[in-house]
């Protein structure tokens, strides 16, 4: 992508050169330790051949399901981030505790950088942008968080869940969390479930989330006028249970359905529906039919 001419925002509107516009602040001593676990869990991904059995191969595709799809998807991103529907405070809290487990941030600190990168997609201070190069989009730019703050605010944006005490304590003892679950599946089922239930069905799942911050924003088809790189991406939205419709979620931020027509797979609009239908689900947002016309492309 060298050369590619983009938009920024410092100051006016203009057109920049990639390679002269990404400055990225050195890692702090807790990046390094984000990359040496996550390098430590695909490390423990090359056991998997010689720790095969079906339990613990279906202990890895269900947590897996759950952490993804109700702590990531549908609590971190549509309920949390973006406000598309309301719940239950102690259902609320329970898919927010499940999205611990993902091992891609607590609440706070996911959320913040989310708005951030809605607030300047595909620009010098997007969090997570191609423009960058795929691989910073894709798991690269996780590991500069200082370079986030400096760029976007330190967590000015995400004030609704800093008021809570429930995030505040998941934001200090995040690490907890997870690690008491290894010990867990340690104990159900030795080392096995420890290279299944914690290493391989993460790495599936940071993998999948990422791949709707890289692949979306460069392979796909635009449906909407969002003004940025964001694509619709069906393959995507099939192993991300509905997120790689990417564009219309760009375009439609506020709304709990992404896959916005019949044959758009959205597991998670699914589930949200279905919740809506036993009366846990509250205030489900979705574009009509005169936001859906001034946004066509």
């Amino acid at each position: 992508m060298e050369g590619t001419k983009i938009r920024a925002i410092e100051g006016d509107e203009k057109t920049h050169n990639i390679s002269k516009i990404v400055p990225v602040a050195p890692s702090s001593t807790l990046d390094i330790f984000h990359a040496i676990i996550f390098f430590l869990l695909h490390f423990l991904c090359l056991f998997a051949p010689f720790t095969f059995s079906w339990d613990a191969l279906c202990l890895a595709l269900v947590l897996n399901a759950v952490c993804t799809l109700f702590g990531i998807t549908l609590s971190y991103h549509r309920n949390l981030t973006h406000k598309s529907f309301k719940l239950p405070k102690w259902l609320e809290y329970t898919f927010a505790y499940i999205g611990l487990h993902a091992l891609q941030g607590d609440p706070i600190w996911w959320v913040s950088t989310h708005r951030y990168h809605h607030k300047f997609t595909d620009t010098v201070k997007d969090p997570h942008s191609p423009i960058a190069g795929f691989w910073h989009s894709h798991i690269i730019w996780a590991f500069y968080r200082k370079n986030i703050i400096e760029k976007c605010g330190n967590y000015d944006n995400v004030k609704d869940l800093e008021m809570q005490a429930y995030y505040r304590f998941l934001r200090r003892t995040h690490y907890v969390h997870p690690t008491a679950l290894g010990v867990l599946l340690y104990a159900l089922g030795s080392f096995p479930y420890i290279v299944w239930g914690m290493a391989v069905r993460t790495i599936l799942d940071v993998h999948t989330s990422s791949l709707v911050n890289s692949v979306c924003h460069i392979w796909g088809h635009q449906a909407w006028k969002t003004g940025d790189l964001s694509r619709n991406n069906g393959l995507i939205a099939l192993i991300s249970f509905g997120e790689g419709w990417h564009n219309n979620h760009h375009a439609f931020q506020f709304s709990a359905r992404h896959g916005l027509e019949w044959w758009q797979i959205d597991v998670t609009w699914y589930v949200i529906k279905l919740l809506e239908r036993i009366g846990l689900a509250t205030d489900v947002k979705v574009p009509s039919d005169l936001q859906k016309q001034k946004m066509l492309l």
